[in-house]
């Protein structure tokens, strides 16, 4: 018996979970994925889809009937609808009209309407599912109908009741634990008006950008967040989970683009497509790497009389661009968390230049007496140790200045911004270290 069909029959139908699935199935060769995948049970399909790489995405489709996936589609919230069918759409727009127009009504209008917004967009990601009450209705009356909806498998992840007037306006936001310490006899409205600024709800407009929804999640350390339309009117929720996974996102988007790498290109099986990628990132480390020689290129004279110049200065580039590199990577995930305001910039500058100026001095002096040491010639350590303060200091400098200038020009901090970095610490380096030498022992 194979690991998928064991986890099925070892857990209740009710407690199957589409990621334990997925893991089982990442762990599988070729051959027995697919023979695997029939195993799953069909009104998992879509679930399960979601769950794995991007790469596996067309193996499932493609291993079950159109009626099969659409069942499986409607038993999904609407997010996770609008997700499956955009990436259906990609893989196959045949099948994906196919399954759309097996979909009843409700469920086609709620995907239309979340494909309107733009990937950054906080409608993007909001579920349309949502468990409101009026502020007329008796406490009594919203626990019965709460109960209800639940009973019939009709909403998942609910701690949170939205309280709307009659044109459904949202007004108020009561956690579940409130409700039950609540007069049951008396109104929403009743029972709130003892103390209202206690349920103001935090909320998010559907215009938001999802990066200002994200911070405010981590803020008020929220499981959901009520959206609406610049008339108030209630449209959906955000729920912890999504944000988790946006969160995954924007971390991996990050690393990938300090590498020089494209995610979705990383994420795709074509290996053209993510070489091509990396080629363009390669290609201007290259020119990066020419600037750096024609500066060595100056000195030529200087490195042919002191052959010493050439083995110490791989020491003050690295040391340079790795000091560089850590104020880089503090400062574009400090940004990316929103914990460096604009007013702010200053503050952070200073803090890197402190900090890689301060580390300088100290390896200046470490490199400084190892240099005149193994060369035996004194002159040679105060040159080096004068260079690599010159580049650590530099190095925290730009380490902060470039994601900085970038943010303030609306680009992503990330992108570009370790090529930059380089550059400058290599040229910086090698003219500091070479033109001091030059001016010193010779």
């Amino acid at each position: 018996m194979d690991t998928l069909t064991q986890y099925l029959n070892d857990h209740p139908h009710d407690e199957l979970h589409p990621s334990e699935i997925a893991n089982i199935l990442k762990d599988l060769n070729e051959k027995s994925f697919r023979e695997a995948l029939q195993a799953i049970p069909r009104e998992l399909i879509a679930d399960v889809a979601l769950e794995l790489p991007d790469r596996y995405f067309e193996d499932i489709v493609e291993s079950f009937t159109t009626k099969e996936i659409a069942d499986s589609v409607a038993e999904l919230e609407s997010d996770d609808q609008t997700d499956f069918m955009q990436e259906l759409e990609e893989v196959d727009s045949s099948m994906a009209k196919a399954v759309f127009s097996q979909l009843d009504e409700d469920d086609q209008a709620d995907i239309l309407k979340l494909k309107q917004y733009d990937d950054d967009i906080a409608g993007a990601y909001m579920q349309v599912e949502v468990y409101t009450a009026n502020l007329h209705d008796t406490v009594h009356d919203v626990i019965r109908q709460f109960a209800k909806l639940r009973r019939n498998d009709e909403l998942e992840n609910v701690n949170y009741l939205f309280v709307t007037d009659e044109k459904h306006h949202l007004r108020y936001g009561i956690g579940l634990d409130h409700l039950l310490v609540f007069n049951f006899d008396q109104t929403l409205e009743e029972n709130i008006n003892e103390n209202p600024e206690k349920y103001k709800p935090v909320m998010g407009y559907d215009s938001d950008d999802i990066s200002d929804i994200v911070q405010k999640f981590q803020e008020y350390d929220l499981s959901s967040m009520p959206i609406i339309d610049e008339k108030g009117m209630l449209l959906g929720r955000i729920t912890s989970d999504d944000i988790y996974d946006i969160i995954n996102e924007q971390a991996t988007d990050q690393m990938y683009h300090l590498a020089g790498v494209n995610d979705d290109a990383e994420e795709d099986e074509d290996i053209f497509k993510a070489g091509k990628s990396r080629a363009v990132w390669l290609g201007v480390n290259l020119i990066t790497a020419i600037t750096a020689s024609l500066v060595i290129g100056l000195f030529e004279d200087t490195l042919q009389s002191i052959v010493a110049l050439a083995i110490l200065m791989p020491i003050v580039a690295s040391m340079g661009g790795n000091a560089g590199t850590q104020s880089l990577t503090v400062v574009v995930r400090q940004l990316a968390l929103g914990d460096i305001a604009q007013h702010d910039a200053f503050r952070t500058i200073r803090k890197e230049v402190i900090l890689s100026l301060a580390n300088g001095f100290l390896f200046a002096i470490i490199m400084g007496i190892i240099a005149s040491i193994w060369f035996d010639k004194g002159m040679l350590g105060i040159v080096i140790a004068l260079s690599m303060v010159i580049n650590l200091l530099s190095a925290g400098f730009f380490g902060a200045m470039v994601p900085l200038l970038l943010k303030k020009m609306e680009v992503d901090p990330a992108i570009g911004s370790t090529v930059v970095l380089t550059t400058v610490t290599d040229v910086v380096g090698f003219f500091s270290f070479l033109g001091l030498a030059t001016l010193i022992l010779l």
